[in-house]
């Protein structure tokens, strides 16, 4: 899949629309996807984007980039978008390989990631962060999908959806209805998620909270707005999609 295929008016890329654009250009006719990113960076801004020939073999990824302060970035969309989402969230971004680099530090590399990297894989990757009416969180809960989208569908007026995972945004390249993220909970006490408030999201980002995998499934195509079929209530008539809550 090439950049060129990336629809920059769809609603969840407007948060890196900005930028993605014009570096996504750039990546396609001038230079490396690295080379596009940086370029797209503020003044000093850290880390740096390098070749993925800059990672050295038998070294964690994660570890290298808390080590050396550079991403190492392939010539393809995931790492692409990547890369964005470092440029638009740099601190949420900061504190996940942070945390990353710390359970490494403490347990190494095994077969296994443990729970706490599970959870912090699975939010980078496929990671949205919700900021919604209490009906909508409780419905979203409860995979009560008629509520949800139907019901109290004009709540959504009032919320935002952040796809922070950039293999969710590689995935919504090519839009499929069963394009799902995994949406971060808030904490128990804690008054909700701003969206897209960078610095308050990585102060969010608790190890011990996260090591619970604090998720909840989401079709994000059924977000009224994002996707023209869902203007039809059979469209969530699809329970191979919309899966009943346990």
């Amino acid at each position: 899949m090439s950049l060129a295929a990336i629809d920059w008016a769809q609603p969840w890329l407007a948060p890196y629309r900005a930028i993605g654009e014009s570096a996504a250009h750039a990546a396609l006719h001038t230079t490396t996807v690295a080379a596009a990113l940086q370029q797209s960076a503020a003044p000093g801004f850290s880390p740096v984007f390098a070749p993925q020939l800059d990672l050295p073999a038998g070294l964690a990824y994660e570890a290298h980039i808390f080590q050396t302060g550079t991403v190492p970035t392939r010539d393809n969309l995931h790492d692409f978008f990547n890369g964005l989402v470092w440029l638009a969230f740099p601190e949420t971004k900061r504190r996940l390989n942070e945390l990353q680099a710390a359970e490494i530090a403490r347990r190494g590399i095994a077969s296994t990631r443990g729970p706490l990297r599970d959870a912090l894989t699975l939010f980078d990757e496929n990671g949205a962060v919700l900021d919604a009416p209490a009906a909508l969180w409780k419905a979203l809960a409860a995979r009560d999908w008629h509520t949800l989208f139907v019901t109290q569908r004009a709540l959504w007026a009032k919320a935002r959806l952040l796809v922070f995972g950039h293999a969710l945004l590689e995935k919504l390249t090519t839009p499929r209805k069963a394009v799902t993220a995994h949406v971060l909970l808030p904490a128990p006490g804690a008054v909700g998620l701003s969206v897209p408030d960078d610095r308050a999201l990585a102060r969010s980002l608790d190890a011990e909270y996260l090591a619970q995998k604090p998720f909840a499934p989401l079709p994000v195509l059924g977000v009224p707005g994002w996707w023209p079929d869902n203007a039809s209530v059979d469209f969530y008539d699809d329970p191979k999609v919309f899966r009943p809550g346990p």
